[in-house]
Formats: C-alpha cells, sequence, structure tokens
C-alpha cells in the first residue's frame, strides 16, 4: 500500500447548541488543522499515488467553500451539528466527488482542531 499525505487548515465558526457540548453550544472560532491521506495499492504509470500539486489544489478546493464560515449558516450543515467529525466526512466526501474517477485511490481526512484530541474518516467504498 502507498500513501501521500497533504496538509492545510481552515478557520470556521460554528456552535454546537446541544447540552451534551458544553460551553461548546454557544458559537465560537475554531483553527482546525487538515490532513489528508490518498491510498493506492499500485502506483499509476507516473509511479504515484496522486501528483502532490493535484493534492494539494483538490484539499483546497474542498477547503474554500468553509473558509471564514459561520457552519450555523452553511448550506451543508444547516439542521446538523457541525462537528469535527461531520466536517472530516463533509471533506471526505467532496474530496470523494472529485476523484470519482479514480476510484482505487483511498481517502482519509484528519482533523484535529487542538493539540490534543484529534478525529479521522475514512471514505468508504468508493464507487
Amino acid at each position: 500500500m502507498f500513501s501521500l499525505s497533504v496538509n492545510d487548515h481552515v478557520m470556521i465558526a460554528h456552535s454546537l447548541p446541544h447540552e451534551f457540548f458544553g460551553p461548546a453550544q454557544a458559537l465560537h472560532g475554531a483553527t482546525i488543522a487538515v490532513e489528508v491521506t490518498f491510498t493506492r495499492e499500485e502506483l499509476d504509470e507516473h509511479r504515484v499515488v496522486l501528483d502532490i500539486g493535484e493534492a494539494l489544489a483538490l484539499l483546497d478546493e474542498a477547503l474554500t467553500p468553509l473558509r471564514y464560515t459561520n457552519l450555523d449558516e452553511h448550506p451543508d450543515f444547516a439542521g446538523r451539528l457541525s462537528t469535527s467529525e461531520a466536517i472530516a466526512e463533509y471533506i471526505g466526501t467532496d474530496l470523494s466527488t472529485s476523484l470519482a474517477d479514480r476510484p482505487e485511490i483511498g481517502i482519509t481526512v484528519h482533523l484535529r482542531e487542538n493539540p490534543r484530541a484529534a478525529v479521522s474518516y475514512t471514505v468508504a467504498n468508493r464507487p
């Protein structure tokens, strides 16, 4: 198995309006570090998992709709909690759509909202 990881970050605002989330119920900002790992069993004809420049561009395209946005007002999060897990799923789904013509490439999104906690989402069963 081969892998390529690229990273970036995104600054968002959101609230998690349920008592389960304690003080995070209130509107607050977050800078989220994002790392995406692309995998494949065999290298392509160019002997790469994915071109690094393309991987960076794909990640930037996935993050652009989230940058400096209040996710409480973002149409893709309307009516659902914008937890780190949900944000990772959103990014993974976007990347999966962008790579729909290359289903052999696996995608895992790793988010870190603070130095002590991280979440990951692996896109399952690529078409």
